[in-house]
This record gives structure tokens, sequence and C-alpha cells, in this order.
């Protein structure tokens, strides 16, 4: 063996550093567009996610990943609809029944959609445009793309489903505040703070294992996109639904 040839690094560590490289990268943009959206000014927290998500995708690309990886696909569209029709009707008819029932009614009783209006423009423009597709390419596409290439499927569901969760820890210190529902129920003091980024921890974690069962099932980011809007964009015209029954 020369020397030049003892030099070169071994062909499989060095795409497996790149790939824990990519790991480390992305993990911490996500946690600074985090802070810097929630903890700084106004606009930042309407733009850091949309802009930090297309960076991220670009700069996957531009590190070779492909657009299968990413779940963004066209020949994953077919198979991604019909999961994304499949996903919204399910969750429709659970928030019907949500509604029907009094106790469970009480839960959407948010005052951040109190009228029809408000909750229309929340549910077509706001919550897809600055929630709903930039967390999915980020974490279905982007995130989904480089932790399995490190640790396969477990390590997608695993740890990806876990940094959602996390994800909304600095989203839900108000929690309780504008919900009667949550604050009747867990309290408007430390404690129910507490119980309530806890709850929303937890309930987001499991919402990300959800939607990267869906990622993986049907090869594409349109599955994922669908049921995270059903809960968000459906939620929020229940709630402002709601809000209607309950006033008049």
């Amino acid at each position: 063996m020369t020397v030049e040839a003892a030099a070169q690094p071994p062909l499989t560590r060095l795409p497996r550093l790149h790939a824990w490289l990519d790991v480390t990268v992305v993990i911490a943009m996500l946690v600074a567009t985090n802070v810097i959206a929630h903890f700084t000014t106004v606009w930042a927290s309407i733009a850091t996610v949309p802009i930090a998500a297309a960076v991220l995708v670009a700069m996957m690309r531009h590190r070779g990943m492909r657009w299968s990886e990413l779940g963004l696909s066209p020949r994953h569209w077919k198979r991604g609809t019909a999961y994304s029709v499949g996903a919204v009707a399910l969750v429709l008819a659970v928030i019907a029944v949500g509604i029907a029932l009094p106790f469970t009614r009480q839960f959407f009783l948010s005052e951040r959609y109190a009228t029809v209006s408000g909750a229309l423009v929340a549910s077509m423009i706001i919550i897809p445009l600055q929630t709903v597709i930039p967390e999915e390419l980020a974490f279905r596409g982007v995130l989904h793309g480089t932790l399995e290439r490190v640790w396969g499927a477990r390590g997608v569901f695993a740890a990806g489903s876990l940094l959602f969760g996390l994800w909304h820890v600095a989203s839900s210190f108000g929690l309780t505040t504008g919900n009667a529902g949550l604050s009747g129920f867990l309290g408007v003091g430390i404690w129910g703070q507490i119980l309530g980024v806890a709850g929303a921890v937890v309930a987001t974690a499991a919402a990300g294992f959800v939607f990267t069962w869906l990622r993986r099932r049907s090869g594409s980011i349109l599955a994922p996109i669908a049921l995270h809007w059903s809960l968000n964009g459906a939620g929020a015209l229940a709630a402002a639904l709601v809000w209607h029954i309950t006033v008049n």
C-alpha cells in the first residue's frame, strides 16, 4: 500500500461521517429556528420557520439528498393523495364527534378562534403556510431523510417523533391561558402550565409518530401535511363553530 492510499479515509467511514454531520447541522438549525421564532420579534415568528424550511431543503438537495428521500418525489403523489383523503376524513369524523359530545366540546373553546373570519384566515392561510407545510418539510422531509441515513426506520420514528414533541415546548407556554376547557381541566397556575406543556409535548410527539408512519407508508410528504392541517386547520374551524354554538 502506498503512502497516498494509506492517507485516504475509508470509503465507508466518510459517507457515515457526512451523514452524522448532516443530522447535527439539521437539528442545530431547527433549535435555532425555534428560539428565533418564539423569543425574538413578531416578524421573526411569522417568517423564520418557512424560511428555515426552504433553506434546509435547498441545503440537503445540495448535499445530494434525493427528492424521494425528502418525500417530494412526483411518483409518490398518487399514493400520498389517497392517504391524505383517508387521514382528513378520519380527523373530520373525530372532530364531529368531539363537538357533538358536551364533555369534549369544551376543549375546542380557544379564544384565538372566537370568530369565524379569524378561524378561516388561520385555517386556510396562516396555519398551512406558517406552520403545517414548513414543519412537514423540515421534519418529515429533511430530518426524516437525514435520520434515516444514520439510524434507519427506528431512528426516524424514535428521534424524529421526540424532536417534534420538543419543538412544541415554546409554543405551549400559554396553552392553558386561552383555552377554557384546558384551563378548567388542568388549572391556570404554574402546575397547570407545566402539565399543559408536558401534555403538548407528549401529544405532538405521538402525532409526529403518526405523521412519520404516513410519510413512510405513502412515500410522500403529502399525507402528513394533510393530517397535520386537518388537526390544526380543521380544529380552528371547529373552535369557531363551538364558540358560535356556545354564544348563541
